[in-house]
């Protein structure tokens, strides 16, 4: 049954915020959650419940446990409610929360998401609840200039400001908390680490300019060569990474289900898409490289999956350096996976 956090006199009707989950996981300032003013719900179906009860201005769903039901309970939300609804996501969930915010078919969508835990004046602040006003209580300032602050803030904290992918400090937090999401589920996770051959050559004969240009261009190709839930990030220099993981709400209940999937070889997918960027590299024109600039450019990369190579963030970052270095003495513009001895995956 729906649950609110009451206080004597209170007006049910005047609650314009519903939370579905759990806010001691949600906010750190649970404790000053305006009790008049929202209603939550440990579970999905009370909150639906509540969702078509009364008239709410926002709606906030903790994406925690409701693997392969997202799309299931974002329809009945949207059936039977107006409010807005954000998705309340860790950050391991972003890339499914930025699809699901995103998403351009038929489907069910999301109207934005926060990465939790975080704070009741922070979601007011991070989602417009069109003309109906949250209360001064709740949000100090709604205002759309604090929003676009935030917004920016956001953004130099987690992406690299030259290539537009994630930072280092996002990859290695994200590759944290996936594989203890990766354990707990039984689902598979691979790194691939790569970087541009003799980009220095390129930095001194063209210059910084082109150096950048080049490393937009990797971005940009990279993106394309991988699923939408893959996390792409730039390390550092012409050093890149990507992180490969089983997205539970496109996979097969087997896929979610089957430990034995967990201990298999690496996920041909990744190999795959590892394969299909290192080729689209050398499809590309390169035209600021001169008339010569196709099949230029290069890249050497390592690939290194959870659990069989390693079970740390540590370990595997280490496992997938080895498996590159070792592409890069072994004649570059190779994709090695880690192994004795290693195995290139054009091979494969």
């Amino acid at each position: 049954m729906a649950h609110g956090i009451e206080m004597v006199g209170s007006d049910p009707q005047g609650k314009q915020i519903l939370v579905i989950g759990d806010p001691g996981r949600l906010f750190l300032d649970v404790d000053q959650l305006d009790a008049g003013r929202i209603e939550c719900c440990s579970k999905a179906a009370d909150g639906i419940q509540a969702a078509a009860a009364q008239q709410f201005a926002l709606i906030g769903l903790e994406m925690r446990g409701l693997a392969g039901r997202l799309d299931l309970i974002l329809t009945d939300l949207r059936e039977k409610s107006r409010a807005k609804v954000i998705l309340l996501a860790r950050i391991d969930e972003e890339p499914i929360a930025i699809r699901l915010v995103g998403r351009s078919d038929a489907g069910p969508r999301a109207d934005d998401y926060v990465i939790c835990p975080t704070t009741l004046q922070r979601i007011c602040r991070h989602v417009q609840v069109g003309d109906r006003a949250v209360p001064a209580s709740l949000a100090s300032d709604t205002s759309g200039e604090l929003e676009t602050q935030i917004r920016v803030l956001e953004r130099l904290a987690t992406e690299d400001d030259l290539t537009g992918l994630k930072n280092r400090r996002y990859l290695w937090e994200f590759s944290r908390q996936m594989l203890q999401y990766a354990h707990s589920r039984h689902v598979r996770m691979t790194l691939f680490v790569y970087d541009i051959d003799d980009f220095k050559h390129y930095n001194d004969t063209y210059g910084h300019t082109v150096g950048d240009t080049i490393l937009r261009e990797i971005a940009v190709l990279m993106r394309r060569s991988c699923r939408s839930h893959d996390v792409v990030g730039r390390l550092g220099g012409d050093e890149f990474a990507v992180v490969f993981w089983d997205d539970p709400q496109n996979c097969p209940s087997t896929v979610r289900s089957d430990r034995r999937l967990a201990k298999a070889v690496h996920p041909r997918e990744a190999i795959f898409m590892a394969q299909r960027f290192r080729e689209a590299i050398e499809r590309s024109e390169w035209r600021f490289l001169g008339p010569q600039g196709k099949g230029v450019l290069t890249i050497s990369g390592g690939l290194a999956s959870f659990p069989q190579d390693g079970t740390t963030i540590e370990q595997l970052f280490q496992k997938a350096d080895a498996a590159l270095m070792e592409a890069k003495r072994g004649g570059k513009n190779r994709i090695y996976l880690v192994g004795s001895p290693p195995s290139d995956v054009v091979r494969m």
